[in-house]
């Protein structure tokens, strides 16, 4: 009988000479650790590391003096506790694997979006869980209704930078106002807006056609790592711009309109993707 009470409690994780002395605190009651050992079998030079371990757990308890004495929570109240804990950690679980495996999907994942407002909201939940940076491309339309949750991003630590086309303002963000929004809203006739958070995920499309606007937002690094990098090159282009655009200008015309001209494949030097 003894010997299938000890097999259950190793099933609910007691070590060999943990069941021992618990099931000898269950006998007889309160004990010192040398009366725990004596009856228990559990080596002396074990006992107190055993009762530690048990008092820690909540399996025990102690009172304390010159020479401590112990007692067991009862039976009924071990396995509550047991229960409790068990469907704790079972729903723990659950709620930690769905959450990696659907972040395991997302990473492999490319998903659309069409509508302006569908897209400005997962922007939005893009923005609230960044937890270090923020890098946004964006107009002034759209920066006015993204303004509150941004300001809530740095208030809570996240830096936040801007490439701005057209007049953008802000006492939160490191504002960079493109050098060439008029010529770039001119070329694509229409708005984007592109955002990386925290260099792991993205979002980015086109918010100018109302509800036939259309963006995708991905966690494959595929997609993460160029567009983030394409944003952080922009940057550097205008630090260069601030510094050096006189030199520039002499170079590639004014706001190195040339270079745009250079690369575009349409006679109208225009941005012909949405048809």
């Amino acid at each position: 009988m003894k010997e299938n009470i000890l097999e259950t409690l190793k099933n609910l994780n007691f070590t060999e000479y943990e069941a021992k002395a618990y099931l000898t605190l269950l006998e007889e009651s309160p004990l010192t650790g040398y009366a725990v050992a004596k009856n228990s079998g559990v080596p002396r030079s074990r006992i107190y590391e055993v009762l530690d371990s048990l008092a820690m757990r909540g399996d025990i308890l102690v009172s304390p003096g010159n020479t401590p004495q112990y007692t067991p929570v009862p039976a009924k109240e071990l396995i509550k506790n047991r229960r409790m804990k068990a469907e704790e950690n079972f729903e723990l679980a659950e709620q930690s694997l769905a959450e990696f495996e659907r972040s395991a999907n997302d990473r492999e994942n490319i998903w659309n979006i069409t509508g302006r407002n569908e897209i400005l909201d997962k922007v939005k939940t893009c923005i609230s869980s960044a937890k270090k940076r923020i890098l946004l491309e964006i107009w002034k339309d759209e920066f006015e209704e993204l303004e509150s949750e941004l300001r809530q991003a740095a208030n809570r630590g996240v830096n936040v930078t801007i490439i701005a086309y057209g007049e953008i303002t802000s006492d939160f963000a490191n504002v960079y106002l493109h050098y060439m929004g008029h010529e770039i809203t001119e070329e694509y006739g229409g708005r984007w807006l592109v955002i990386s958070g925290d260099d792991s995920e993205v979002v980015a499309g086109i918010v100018s056609l109302g509800k036939d606007s259309r963006a995708a937002w991905t966690m494959h690094v595929g997609l993460v790592m160029p567009i983030t990098e394409v944003m952080i090159h922009d940057l550097y282009l205008m630090e260069i711009m601030e510094k050096h655009r006189e030199l520039l200008e002499e170079s590639f015309g004014e706001n190195l309109i040339n270079l745009r001209r250079k690369f575009s494949i349409h006679p109208d030097f225009k941005k012909h993707y949405v048809k």
